[in-house]
């Protein structure tokens, strides 16, 4: 029990309920077949990705090593709010301890961040192997990706851990229900008594910094790549070049296009269910994931290769 300034006496919260779509309580049955099956499908396909990156000689390159990268963030991702969640979904268990909230919400943030921030050194392996064809192997070597994992670890590990830091630092007195699926920031930090304005201006100021900044820098990279293909004079080389960046583009625009439509739709909350942005969000957990994987496997030739090999030796070891 604590005693405040103004006399109250509260008590001191030391669980939190995750009370999500509680305007659409039939959602959670709907979707809980669906998000099963993309969360069972992000962890089997990114696994064979990494195995398969692992085992293939082959595809011990950069750009493959930033894609196991990738792969590792979004399986963590996945682990860390989709079963949470489908417990919520079908056992209706919706209590989580106060610190095991927090612990969350630092690596949804920190690991988003990772995410943003490995699809912008990847914008700029494809820039480099397109302006600077002769120049990528001296470039973008081993230590280059060795130099930009620590970049990508350190710059979020420090830039987000304040934002739990500061939510778990406030007096929560008495009120535990948050309405969201996951421990979400300001959904929690809103549950307090105290003045939540510099939890919400860092949670700003860090989003448009890490995620502002990598899409600006991948933005750049596509415009100077754009620019080197319409200059290519051979036939069919425009497209060569263009295939080659295919996958990454797509993916930035899963990673991004769900993003961007949860910003407007938390925005304009007046005009569209508060249920809507809290499906967008536990989603871009577990789309962008599951697809990855497979977009790089459908349009990635050496990947396809590896895939086929590996299956083969599972069928051999089973024989």
């Amino acid at each position: 029990m604590t005693a405040h300034q103004n006399g109250t006496i509260s008590i001191e919260v030391s669980e939190f309920l995750l009370n999500c779509f509680v305007r659409s309580p039939s959602w959670k049955f709907w979707l809980s077949l669906p998000l099963s099956l993309l969360f069972l499908l992000a962890m089997g396909a990114n696994g064979v990705l990494l195995v398969t990156i692992r085992l293939e000689v082959s595809l011990h390159e950069p750009m493959y090593y930033l894609l196991s990268i990738l792969s590792l963030l979004d399986m963590v991702l996945c682990l860390t709010v989709i079963p949470k969640v489908l417990v919520i979904f079908w056992f209706d268990i919706k209590s989580i301890n106060f610190y095991a909230c927090f612990l969350q919400m630092y690596i949804m943030n920190c690991f988003l961040g990772m995410e943003s921030c490995t699809f912008m050194v990847m914008a700029y392996d494809r820039y480099v192997a397109i302006c600077h064809p002769l120049r990528y192997s001296s470039i973008i070597t081993d230590q280059f990706v060795a130099k930009a994992a620590i970049f990508i670890l350190a710059r979020n590990v420090l830039l987000t851990m304040f934002i739990p830091i500061l939510s778990s630092r406030l007096h929560y007195c008495g009120k535990n229900i948050i309405e969201n699926c996951i421990c979400a920031n300001l959904s929690v930090s809103k549950l307090s008594c105290d003045n939540i304005a510099l939890n919400r201006i860092y949670q700003l100021i860090v989003a448009w910094t890490l995620l502002g900044s990598d899409l600006i820098l991948i933005f750049l990279s596509y415009t100077f790549i754009l620019r080197a293909v319409l200059r290519l004079k051979a036939k069919g080389a425009a497209a060569k070049a263009l295939n080659t960046c295919g996958s990454h583009f797509i993916l930035i625009l899963f990673f991004s296009t769900i993003l961007l439509v949860f910003v407007f739709t938390h925005i304009a909350k007046k005009k569209v269910s508060p249920d809507i942005p809290i499906l967008l969000n536990v989603l871009h957990h577990v789309i962008p994931a599951a697809l990855n994987p497979i977009v790089y496997g459908v349009r990635t030739q050496e990947i396809k290769v590896g895939i086929r090999k590996l299956l083969r030796r599972v069928g051999e070891s089973s024989n």
